[in-house]
């Protein structure tokens, strides 16, 4: 069974940065697209950063240009470094793949306050 297990997560104030990590089960990562996925309080789930097996990397327009996503083979992790935070980003986050999704994990919790 699939696991995905984020990790990383806090609060911190408007303009700080928070790095998240997100380990997977090892095929799984192998073979797939990854992306981290963000909901906030009374909202959808959005996907915003995609990372292929080739490390291309795609954003939402709300987070290009203060978030990085990467991907650790020799961990199967993918990481989502945020900076220049602002309260907007506050949510849950989840790591999945986008195109074969399997269970959700836990998520991690982002707090930023104004």
């Amino acid at each position: 069974q699939v696991q995905l297990v984020e990790s990383g997560g806090g609060l911190v104030q408007a303009g700080g940065s928070l790095r998240l990590s997100c380990a997977a089960s090892g095929m799984f990562f192998r073979i797939n697209v990854m992306g981290w996925y963000r909901q906030a309080p009374g909202k959808e789930r959005e996907l915003v950063a995609s990372i292929g097996t080739d490390s291309s990397t795609k954003y939402a327009d709300s987070v290009k240009g203060r978030f990085t996503i990467s991907r650790d083979s020799a961990k199967n992790t993918v990481y989502l470094q945020m900076n220049s935070l602002k309260p907007e980003d506050t949510g849950l986050y989840y790591c999945n793949a986008p195109y074969r999704r399997s269970n959700w994990g836990q998520g991690t919790q982002v707090t930023v306050s104004s």
